[in-house]
């Protein structure tokens, strides 16, 4: 289940925002533009389909770049050992 931070990091990635308890009365907006109430409960409902969304672009990023290393004929041991 997705905290209160989980769901402002989802909303406002840039931060600038500090989170007291999981309840948007323990917002504070110190250097960015506040959202609403009802924008930060609706978050929650919208925050697991963001974040699977975001895991399955990770591993899609991570299967291009095995694909990409391999077509080269290297492994990602080869870039370690590169210090890469």
């Amino acid at each position: 289940m997705a905290t209160g931070a989980d769901v402002l990091g989802m909303l406002i990635p840039t931060g600038g925002w500090i989170l007291t308890g999981n309840d948007y009365e323990g917002i504070e907006f110190l250097e960015c533009a506040p959202i609403t109430k009802a924008e930060f409960e609706a978050g929650f409902a919208q925050y697991d389909a963001w974040k699977a969304a975001q895991d399955a672009q990770i591993a899609a990023d991570k299967t291009n770049a095995t694909a990409k290393l391999e077509a080269l004929g290297l492994t990602a041991n080869d870039l370690k050992a590169l210090g890469l």
